[in-house]
């Protein structure tokens, strides 16, 4: 795994292993993950979604903590995945970077609690699967609008966008920043800093 420009993001690119029968690979290792991020990833739900081209989810994160750190891959098609820094004070607020994640090169990346994040079906019946640390909990759901100006995520302009009511009704980064809305980068530190250390307790127990 090798960390982005976005603080508490990476990347995973497996190796893939195919012959006449197909292909395998592993998307996630454990020790390997815990040896990249310097943080173990407690699972509490698994999700699946399967959208069609053109379909834009995002830009989602929640409240930390606790959060909800999520650990993405794309098992069928392909979509454009985007890591979006909405944490006030952060090196890279307000930045994002993008990519794609598709069934041939099995990539997945990792966002940690606080980041925010979004994706683009690039085809028909693109099946996204992440893990996540912490289950859906509503009243801790934000969302900052994923064609804000501001942020210049170079979506794909071969169509308009299909965004769920609530994702279109979203406030721009701007907005969401002055409504309290957002993350602060040093509680997302400091929460992290908790995880490693609960982490490590538990390894030398």
């Amino acid at each position: 795994m090798r960390e982005t420009r976005i603080p508490g993001a990476w990347v995973h690119e497996p190796a893939v292993f195919p012959d006449e029968r197909g292909r395998f690979h592993e998307w996630f290792r454990g020790a390997d993950f815990t040896g990249a991020t310097d943080q173990p990833l407690d699972l509490a739900q698994a999700n699946c979604s399967v959208s069609r081209r053109g379909t834009l989810r995002g830009v989602h994160f929640a409240d930390v903590p606790p959060g909800q750190a999520k650990y993405v891959t794309c098992v069928r098609g392909a979509v454009l995945d985007v890591v979006v820094d909405v944490r006030t004070g952060s090196p890279a607020y307000g930045r994002h970077e993008a990519f794609t994640l598709d069934d041939r090169t099995h990539r997945a990346v990792y966002l940690a609690e606080g980041l925010g994040h979004a994706f683009l079906a690039l085809t028909d019946d693109a099946t996204v699967v992440y893990l996540c640390s912490q289950g859906y909990a509503p009243g801790r759901e934000r969302a900052v609008h994923p064609l804000d100006p501001a942020l210049a995520i170079g979506w794909p302009a071969d169509r308009t966008p299909l965004l769920s009511a609530k994702d279109a009704a979203a406030p721009s980064l701007a907005e969401a920043e002055r409504a309290g809305l957002l993350p602060a980068y040093a509680d997302c530190a400091a929460y992290y800093e908790r995880l490693r250390s609960a982490g490590r307790a538990t390894a030398s127990a």
